[in-house]
């Protein structure tokens, strides 16, 4: 495969492994996001990580529940995710939705945005949102948007 095509993935566990998704899952939901080749971290973390991170980046002081710091998209993608376990299982159990259903839906959400998508303004959230819809249902995953 070509470098433009490959996906060079490290996954990081700054946390307990208990019922985590492990590397071939990431692997498997970036790949499916990611238009052409990346090198990417994904570090997922303890709340007090996320929280300092999202506090010295976003200004925010909480932790959440995925970070993307994005390094270059040319001539692959490079960045890193943050994925806060904690917020993502009490997420998943408000949402009555399988924690593997909402690890997928932050992982491709991340890595669309590390290729440049965001959500800042309406027009933006929903061409994002329908980007997301068709690659989760590519893997079997159903709507993250549905009440």
């Amino acid at each position: 495969m070509s470098a433009s095509k490959r996906l060079d993935l490290s996954v990081q566990y700054a946390c307990r492994r208990d019922g985590l998704p492990v590397r071939a899952d990431f692997f498997r939901w970036a790949r499916a996001a990611l238009a052409g080749g990346g090198e990417i971290v994904i570090r997922l973390v303890e709340a007090a990580e996320g929280q300092a991170l999202n506090r010295d980046y976003r200004g925010k002081d909480h932790a959440t529940n995925v970070l993307s710091f994005p390094y270059d998209t040319e001539p692959v993608v490079r960045g890193d995710l943050v994925i806060c376990p904690a917020v993502v299982a009490r997420e998943a159990a408000e949402q009555n939705k399988p924690a593997a259903a909402h690890y997928a839906h932050l992982t491709v959400h991340g890595m669309l945005h590390l290729q440049g998508w965001d959500h800042d303004n309406d027009n933006d959230a929903q061409r994002m949102e329908d980007k997301e819809r068709d690659i989760l249902a590519a893997l079997g995953y159903p709507d993250p948007y549905a009440a």
